[in-house]
């Protein structure tokens, strides 16, 4: 039974990439002239910081078979308002930037939940509206964060590898586990993800738990750009889309599945930390930042040809004429 557990996807996706990329970050003294020191698994974490919680936003929807790609856009507003509200007291920003991003959530799950519109144009256009809307607030320039004490109290070194702002990350990816895997909202996101109709039919209030989900992607993001924002002691107006692809590479990796209806936390953790392990494998070994992202690149179109429906039927037709037919005595 353990054996067979293991096979799902959702827990072999994860733990493979998790233990490849472990063992690629190990023997980076052998192909490097680098040598590996606290400081690099310190530096990693603090990657896994960076990306975690819009990894995990993104991993929830795409649970409910949903794909929210206003999360950066809400990332960069929630560092934006951070920095600009909180100044003096740095809770003031994280509640605005968090409030905020809650209600971006609210907006866009009951449009997509009320309306039965499809996620994706509608993130999209929040996406741009909400890079616009940042960008007005700052006049398009990074904004300082002045409180330098906030700023050297999230990345302050505890336990030699950790900081509070990973901590605070991994926190978060607890809370989700413990809420997927253990709440009668985890069992129906995994439902209404996997056949919605056949949910509605089973009584599962569907809106309701689609606008909760992207509620909690749009807090998860801004609370993310907040982090960012203290760390860094600045607010960009634009992060790019570099967060959003690995994010979502990250939770390809995590075992979540592009139709949704499957996946957890814990292989959206293991997701994110091989995502993040490749990056400071990137960074140790110097290698040029297109290599990086042609391996991403590769990497994506690996994840989504081995998640094709097609190519598991396939598969399975094939193993099923494998088998040799059942002998006459067993009939």
């Amino acid at each position: 039974m353990m054996t067979s557990r293991l096979a799902r996807p959702e827990l072999l996706l994860p733990l493979t990439a998790f233990g490849l990329t472990v063992v690629a970050f190990a023997l980076v003294p052998t192909y490097t002239d680098a040598d590996l020191n606290s400081f690099d698994v310190y530096n990693t974490l603090q990657i896994f910081a960076r990306l975690g919680p819009i990894a995990l936003a993104l991993g929830l929807t795409m649970i409910a078979g949903e794909f929210d790609l206003s999360v950066v856009g809400t990332y960069a507003l929630g560092g934006m308002l951070t920095v600009q509200l909180g100044q003096e007291h740095f809770l003031n920003g994280l509640l605005a930037a968090v409030g905020t991003g809650a209600a971006i959530g609210l907006v866009q799950g009951g449009l997509i939940a009320r309306l039965r519109l499809p996620s994706m144009p509608v993130t999209l256009a929040t996406y741009i509206a909400l890079l616009g809307l940042t960008s007005a607030l700052s006049d398009g320039l990074t904004k300082t964060y002045s409180n330098i004490d906030v700023t050297l109290w999230v990345d302050q070194t505890v336990l030699t590898i950790f900081s509070p702002r990973s901590l605070i990350t991994l926190g978060l990816f607890g809370l989700a586990a413990v809420l997927l895997a253990g709440t009668r909202w985890g069992r129906e996101l995994r439902a209404i993800g996997g056949d919605r109709r056949a949910s509605r039919v089973a009584g599962v209030r569907v809106d309701r738990l689609l606008v909760a989900t992207f509620v909690a992607s749009g807090a998860l993001s801004a609370l993310g750009g907040s982090l960012l924002s203290f760390s860094l002691g600045s607010a960009n107006p634009d992060p790019g889309v570099q967060p959003l692809i690995l994010a979502a590479a990250a939770a390809l990796l995590g075992g979540v599945s592009l139709a949704g209806g499957r996946g957890g936390a814990l292989g959206l953790l293991g997701g994110i930390l091989a995502v993040a392990l490749l990056a400071e494998i990137a960074t140790v070994a110097a290698l040029p930042s297109y290599v990086t992202q042609l391996f991403y690149a590769g990497l994506l179109g690996v994840i989504v040809i081995v998640d094709a429906p097609d190519l598991h039927n396939a598969v399975t037709r094939f193993r099923a004429g494998l088998r040799p037919p059942p002998s006459k005595e067993a009939q």
